[in-house]
């Protein structure tokens, strides 16, 4: 790859963090995130305490995306949830064969006809297989998830635990490319909205530990930290579930307190907190594990 290439895909970078949107790299050529996974983490440097996925690690900080981009070509990701946004994926029918086949944008611009709107004239983009991304700001104090087909056919959505390549990325099928006038992503329509919003999280009951189950300390110990993820500001709230799992872990590590045990709690912590189930769980194996590895002996803690 050209010189003036990879200085393409780090102005693309910038350009996107600027707007406020969080990015990461993805392997040259590719849609796939270039950081390392849960089974190779070293452990060290953002992972230190605990593995931190791509979400988690994305960032709009100019040295960072500057040092990152200088050592490979990669491809720009926006991380749609710490971004404040969420994206419209319309995508083409995988049949070439079936000219009668709707696509994502004929589907969704039918379903803002029927809702009595038009479709948002908002940022968007053209991908590689001729789709398009349709760039809208989430409102303020909802955690909306991805969705895969439920508003329609071949129409997704990208927000917490979502991303989509940034325009300016270049894949074998072909380049991301901003298209239309509007540069800015557009507020998401209340009736889009009432269409993929979660139902609102029950308060959870207080979490009750079995008085049983484990030492003193390490009860006190899981009760304090559970405390901390449920008073957790909402950006903050699985960063902090994962660094109180992983203080806990010496516990399990010593023997003091039950996995199982350790695991129910924190899973109670965050469901009740509005951190869905499979976030919880990944989170928690993720920070137990790297914490029971790490734990040095009890008398030299």
């Amino acid at each position: 790859m050209t010189h003036d290439a990879r200085s393409a895909l780090l102005c693309a970078a910038l350009e996107a963090a600027a707007r406020g949107w969080h990015v990461f790299p993805l392997r040259p050529g590719t849609k796939r995130p270039a950081l390392h996974g849960e089974a190779a983490c070293p452990g060290t440097g953002p992972c230190a305490s605990g593995h931190r996925k791509w979400e988690q690690r994305a960032t709009t900080d100019p040295d960072r995306i500057r040092a990152t981009w200088e050592r490979a070509p990669y491809n720009v990701g926006i991380a749609t949830g710490p971004s404040g946004l969420v994206v419209i994926d319309l995508d083409q029918p995988k049949d070439n064969g079936s000219a009668d086949a709707p696509s994502g944008v004929t589907t969704f611009a039918a379903l803002c006809e029927r809702a009595g709107h038009t479709v948002p004239d908002t940022h968007r983009t053209r991908t590689a297989s001729g789709g398009q991304h349709l760039y809208l700001t989430a409102p303020d104090g909802v955690r909306l998830p991805n969705t895969a087909g439920t508003i329609g056919e071949l129409v997704d959505t990208r927000a917490w635990g979502g991303y989509v390549v940034a325009a300016g990325s270049i894949t074998p099928a072909g380049p991301y490319e901003t298209t239309g006038a509007t540069r800015t992503a557009a507020p998401m329509p209340a009736w889009l909205l009432a269409l993929i919003e979660p139902a609102p999280v029950r308060p959870a009951a207080p979490i009750r530990l079995p008085a049983v189950s484990g030492s003193r300390a390490a009860l006190a110990a899981l009760e304090a930290e559970c405390a901390k993820v449920s008073a957790a500001p909402e950006s903050q709230r699985n960063i902090t579930l994962n660094r109180c799992a992983f203080k806990v872990g010496r516990f399990v590590a010593w023997g003091d307190i039950p996995r199982h045990v350790v695991e129910e709690a924190f899973q109670a912590a965050g469901e009740g907190h509005g951190l869905t189930a499979a976030e919880c769980r990944a989170t928690i194996r993720s920070a137990l594990d790297g914490s029971i590895r790490k734990a040095r002996p009890r008398e030299a803690a």
